[in-house]
């Protein structure tokens, strides 16, 4: 295209957005009679060309053009949202109409400023914005206020302290880095509080199932240990229970080979195998069990309780450090035998920790494959852990439904690791 065939495409631009803001505008308001809103459809339209001419005008004469015509806009619109609000009751008196049009100026003179893809794609989400206005003021009402402190401190962590933390190593064989520890923190923390809100939108027949692969996001040994519990009190539900316990528990394993990608991604190639054949071998049985199952009893609940306490990342962040040293310090006195024995003691209680710093410290000396396999025995001896809780507390009935599978699962898994190794 020449010059002016570009100029006219910007201009087009800076206009489809402001018509395009104009129209959801207009139909929110679509009741309202004429002179009663603060701008219709014609008027963003309108907003959108004058920024774009506001643009072509800063091309010829200067930059300033733009900030004096876009203060003149913040002067009209505000004398109309006043005028508005002193007048009474029909009238709009909502500031979104204002802030939304003095956004289509700003990107009607970033269209004709040769960014017409940005103006567009901030168009696109100021429109969805507006137009999802109920749902987004449903959202923030369910929000309970344990939920917005657990965001706040989510942020925290990952915005405020995770930037000032130095990026090298300290201590012993210079194996603890400050900025991978917390960083790791911040990635296990986010996954947690993903999965709290997958929990919580867990509907009634669809409880086991989202409850069980949410659970694996947050905590499947915490979920084994609830719907066992129950097993024990509701007996016909034990099919349905041990669905969600295995879906949680094979959950666990993608989660587990995602989060030693994301700290080194060779890591990938030696942990995939046995990591898809555990998950296999548990979903296989949760899928049957679902089949099969008796949804007409009550639906298996769960106590919801928020995943991000400050205090528990803390803590999570000193054992992480803690058990790095062990691995290192192992590494060099008793070798691979050390790390693969830390494996398993760290797995009776948590994967997390171990995966995290196995992959951490693959990047440091560690053969892959023994990380792989490490992390392979602490997922192992972690399903055979929940086997036992489901087996001691629920009974015999769930306990053979997911102890038969976990226990093959956890075979399985030792034997692919080995024949890779």
């Amino acid at each position: 295209m020449n010059t002016e065939q570009t100029i006219f495409f910007q201009l087009g631009v800076a206009l489809v957005i402001g018509l395009l803001i104009g129209v959801e505008r207009g139909w929110q308001r679509r009741e309202a009679r004429e002179g009663q809103r603060i701008a219709g459809v014609r008027t963003y339209g309108l907003t959108g060309l004058l920024g774009g001419c506001s643009a072509l005008l800063a091309g010829l004469v200067g930059p300033y053009v733009i900030g004096l015509v876009f203060i003149g806009m913040v002067g009209v619109f505000t004398a109309v949202y006043i005028a508005n609000l002193r007048q009474g009751e029909g009238l709009d008196v909502s500031i979104t109409g204002v802030v939304a049009a003095l956004l289509v100026f700003i990107l009607g003179a970033l269209a004709v400023s040769g960014m017409e893809e940005i103006a567009v794609a901030v168009g696109v989400v100021a429109l969805l914005l507006l137009e999802y206005k109920p749902l987004l003021h449903r959202w923030v009402n369910a929000l309970e206020e344990s939920e917005l402190r657990a965001a706040s401190k989510l942020l925290l962590i990952s915005a405020v302290v995770l930037p000032l933390l130095p990026d090298r190593g300290f201590g012993p064989w210079q194996a603890l880095n400050p900025y991978a520890m917390w960083w790791m923190v911040v990635l296990v923390a986010a996954i947690s509080f993903i999965g709290y809100f997958a929990l919580k939108l867990g509907g009634a027949r669809k409880g086991a199932v989202l409850t069980g692969l949410a659970s694996g996001l947050v905590s499947s040994t915490a979920l084994t240990l609830s719907f066992s519990r129950l097993a024990r009190h509701e007996a016909a539900l034990t099919p349905a229970l041990a669905t969600g316990i295995l879906l949680a528990c094979g959950t666990m394993l993608p989660r587990m080979l995602l989060v030693a990608s994301l700290i080194n991604r060779d890591i990938f190639n030696a942990l995939w195998p046995a990591a898809t054949v555990m998950a296999v071998l548990v979903y296989l049985p949760a899928l049957y069990y679902w089949f099969t199952a008796n949804f007409n009893q009550p639906e298996p609940r769960t106590q919801l309780r928020n995943p991000l306490e400050l205090k528990t990342a803390l803590g999570f962040g000193l054992l992480l450090a803690l058990i790095l040293l062990l691995g290192r310090a192992l590494q060099e006195w008793l070798g691979e035998t050390g790390v693969l024995l830390l494996a398993a003691a760290s797995g009776v209680a948590d994967v997390d920790a171990i995966t995290l710093s196995l992959a951490r410290l693959s990047q440091n000396g560690l053969a892959l494959q023994v990380a792989a396999y490490g992390i392979v025995i602490a997922a192992a001896v972690n399903s055979l852990v929940k086997a036992g809780i489901a087996t001691a507390i629920g009974g015999w009935g769930i306990g053979l439904r997911v102890g038969v599978p976990l226990l093959l699962s956890a075979a399985a898994g030792i034997g692919v690791s080995l024949g890779i190794a």
